[in-house]
Parts: C-alpha cells; structure tokens; sequence
C-alpha cells in the first residue's frame, strides 16, 4: 500500500513502571491502554501503520485505512495503541486473534474488529512536534477532531486533584482495568526511549517474558506442550524465570507446538543456574518469542509467582525484554 510513499518510521516513546507521583499539579493521566502500540504515518489520502519495531502493519488491520479519510489535505504522524473491545472493555485476550494475521478475512474483520485509540501528535504536515511539550502536543491533537469511524482521541484528566485521581485509579481496578499513564505536562517526546517522564502504573501485575523452552504435558495434554519456560534479561543476560502452565487454550498450543519446533536446541539459552526438577525433561528452544504474563508477585530466587499466560507479543523483541 503505497510503496512509494517517503516514510520517516519513529519508534515510541516508552514509558516507566512506577507510582503515582508527589507532584501532581505537573501531570496529566490517561488510561493504560491493553493493546498494541503503533506509529501511523498520514501522507497523500493514505495511511500506513507501523508497530513497536518499526515493522509495517497496514495490511493487518485493513479497517485503519479510514484514518487518512479523517485528515483531509494533510499530513501526520500519529501514536497510539490498537486495541480491541469486549463488553465495553479492552481485551487482549480478543486482540490475540488478530495481532499475529497479516492478510485478515472480511470475515475476520468483522467478528474481531478494532479501535485505533490516539494519545499523541507527533508531526503535522511540516512541522515537527517532538520538542514540543506533551500538553501543547495534546491541545493540537484534540484539535483535529479525529474521533470517528475505528479511531477515538480518548481524553486525558489534568492531575491536580488527588482525590479525584484517587477515584479514577479505585474506578480502574473495580473495572479491572490495566491501569493508568502519567506524563508530565512539559515533557519532550523521545522516540525509542523510556522515560521517567511518562510512568505506567498497573493495576494488574503484567511482565514480557522470552520463551526459551517448554515441559511436556501430563493428563489430557500428554504429547503437547503442557507449560512454557520463561526468561528475562537481568543484568544485560538472559536469566530462567520460571514456567507457566495456565491461560491456555487447546487451540493455542497446538499453533505454539508448531512456532517451537524449528526453534529446537540442545541446550539452554540462559544463564545461571536452572532447577534441577526443570532441566530433566525440559526442550530448549532459541530465545526469539516473546509472550506476557499476568502474576502475583517475584520469588527471592528470581522467579514468577502463580503466572498465568496472557498471549504472544509479536510486537516485541526479545532484547527489550527485562524484569520490571
């Protein structure tokens, strides 16, 4: 789609685990967003997307082509997050069925069709908005009126009223919400970076994890794959960080069975020491699949508590991948 098309790829601004901060006079919040970050580039009537990595997603998520309609006779770059609904709710568990299709079905588009939620304005026809603090970038989103069709400019709340933030906070988690960003008001958009100034706090207790192996199943799921081996990188090296055995689906693993098989090694990919019971049926794959997890809390030997799987992220990458 428009091959011809010049195009500059920025990769997204990140931002840091973390808690809400003391001086909330100098922040706004917007809600966390349990979907998958994209850069889209607007130029000649046309839109294309790009993922986390820079890697292009158009042909994905075919309906996002309207958002070029909604800009006529100009240009942009835009962030924001795709995310797919269920009861009102954003669902990851939903998104699973399109995030890893490249060439969806009508079909397909139209049992699990998606929203592209823009939170930020990073260039607009020829001017650059990167230096340009987060509350004037928003001022200028909100003024091109892009809320139509698949997109939606969802609004962001001022943060000088702790008591009032406190119930948008207490409102998330009763709606088992993934949770809020902060950023603060002055802050300069960098590009590929996480930054202090844009703070992530969750309501649920996530973590990217790389699969570097898996355990033979027992029961009903004898032959397959019955949980996953996890790693993180910690200190610059790839350490084990447990197994996962739930939030699976039949359906799921017998697509994973199939992503592992070329992968197969002879030996670990991690550093350190792996448990003993682990290494004595454990299959070893090459560390390139990254998936999340939802868990309760870390053990003093490194590793998840009670995970339960959530999907794969095939919109990141494994060097990224660190214990938050």
């Amino acid at each position: 789609m428009g091959t011809n098309i010049p195009v500059d790829v920025l990769e997204p601004m990140l931002a840091t685990p973390g808690e809400l901060p003391d001086d909330l006079d100098r922040w706004a919040l917007e809600l966390k967003w349990d979907g998958v970050r994209a850069i889209s580039r607007l130029e000649h009537g046309r839109a294309l997307i790009f993922g986390r990595r820079g890697t292009p997603i158009t042909a994905s998520y075919p309906e996002l082509g309207a958002l070029a309609d909604l800009l006529p006779g100009h240009n942009a770059v835009l962030d924001g997050e795709i995310v797919a609904f269920e009861g009102g709710k954003p669902s990851f568990s939903r998104l699973q069925r399109r995030m890893h299709v490249r060439a969806p079905t009508t079909a397909l588009v139209r049992a699990v069709p998606v929203r592209y939620v823009v939170f930020d304005l990073l260039r607009l026809d020829d001017r650059s908005l990167l230096d340009v603090p987060y509350v004037e970038r928003r001022a200028a989103l909100e003024e091109l009126e892009l809320a139509a069709g698949p997109v939606e400019v969802p609004p962001h709340l001022l943060a000088e009223d702790r008591e009032q933030v406190n119930e948008l906070l207490a409102y998330t988690a009763e709606e088992n919400l993934e949770g809020l960003v902060a950023k603060r008001l002055d802050s300069r958009y960098t590009p590929g970076r996480r930054s202090g100034a844009w703070i992530k706090i969750k309501n649920l207790r996530t973590q990217e994890v790389v699969i570097v192996g898996w355990r033979p199943g027992q029961g009903r799921r004898h032959g397959s794959v019955g949980s996953l081996l996890c790693g993180v990188h910690l200190d610059g090296e790839l350490r084990f960080a447990g197994h996962v055995g739930t939030g699976f689906t039949d359906d799921f693993l017998d697509e994973l069975a199939l992503l592992l098989k070329p992968l197969e090694r002879s030996t670990t990919p991690c550093h350190g020491e792996i448990p003993r019971a682990v290494e004595k049926d454990a299959h070893w794959v090459e560390p390139l699949l990254v998936g999340e997890v939802v868990f309760t809390e870390w053990t003093p030997e490194g590793r998840l508590r009670h995970p339960s799987w959530r999907g794969l992220r095939s919109d990141k990458d494994p060097a990224e991948v660190v214990r938050e």
